[in-house]
């Protein structure tokens, strides 16, 4: 029924408004299967965690992959400062063949994982400059939102809450004033939870959602990644449908009462 509503990132197009990560799975294999059940088209990797050929004694993720199947998405998890995550980028370009579309993420500390604001601006500034087409991970800051576009990331993607907490939108109101602040996609990462998550942020409006742990950590990942492309595509729908008004303290009848055989005794 949306078979015409594409994500459109750095010019290209996409049917799956669901990103998935890489990490955290049993192995390969399982990494695989849940990617597939998903139905993603765009898959993130941890250029510092995940062994894409820079490690030749040991497997290599891309052998799970099908070719041409999925666009990759190298990401600078793990990074503390914007020389970090700028080295690991261009580090990935070099691996993948001068490719360009890079997630950046640049964390304050260990503990929170909480994006270190001033750093992602360093960061995304030289990216951008170098020629990267440059998805953001930052805070739900509004203004900091309309810094990054300006700068000329082609993605912003605030936090839901705070990674690999399943804490869910903890400030959708927030997220709703980047939607209306930014004309880049605005993908929610972080903190994704569950299916009912993911379909919120979708009914919110946001354009996509990047999730990882909440597959991962799954009793059942495959069969998490397949309720979470069922979310995502719902909440989609009902974004585009537009829900009805709330209506507080005044109910209204689902079914017309005009020509209804009163009961009631003169």
């Amino acid at each position: 029924m949306l078979q015409n509503d594409q994500l459109v990132i750095a010019g290209k197009s996409y049917a799956s408004r669901l990103l998935v990560g890489t990490g955290k799975y049993r192995d390969f294999q399982q990494t695989a299967d849940a990617l597939d059940a998903s139905g993603c088209e765009i898959v993130t990797v941890a250029i510092r965690r995940v062994n894409l050929g820079q490690n030749a004694n040991e497997p290599n993720l891309l052998d799970f992959l099908p070719k041409n199947r999925y666009t990759l998405l190298p990401n600078t998890a793990g990074c503390y400062s914007a020389d970090d995550a700028v080295r690991t980028l261009r580090l990935a370009r070099e691996l993948l063949d001068d490719h360009r579309l890079v997630k950046l993420e640049v964390l304050g500390d260990a503990a929170s994982l909480y994006p270190n604001v001033r750093e992602t601006l360093k960061a995304a500034e030289t990216l951008v400059n170098e020629g990267f087409d440059v998805m953001v991970y930052t805070s739900d800051d509004p203004i900091v939102a309309r810094e990054l576009e300006a700068i000329g990331c082609c993605a912003i993607m605030p936090l839901a809450s705070l990674i690999g907490s399943g804490m869910g939108i903890v400030n959708p109101w927030n997220l709703g004033l980047i939607i209306e602040s930014v004309n880049v996609p605005v993908l929610v990462d972080a903190g994704v939870g569950t299916a009912s998550d993911a379909a919120i942020a979708m009914e919110l409006g946001c354009d996509g959602a990047l999730m990882n742990t909440a597959i991962a950590a799954a009793d059942d990942p495959v069969l998490m990644a397949y309720a979470m492309k069922q979310a995502v595509e719902a909440g989609r729908a009902a974004y585009k449908a537009g829900r009805m008004p709330k209506r507080f303290y005044s109910a209204t009848p689902s079914s017309p009462s005009l020509g209804v055989i009163s009961t009631r005794k003169a």
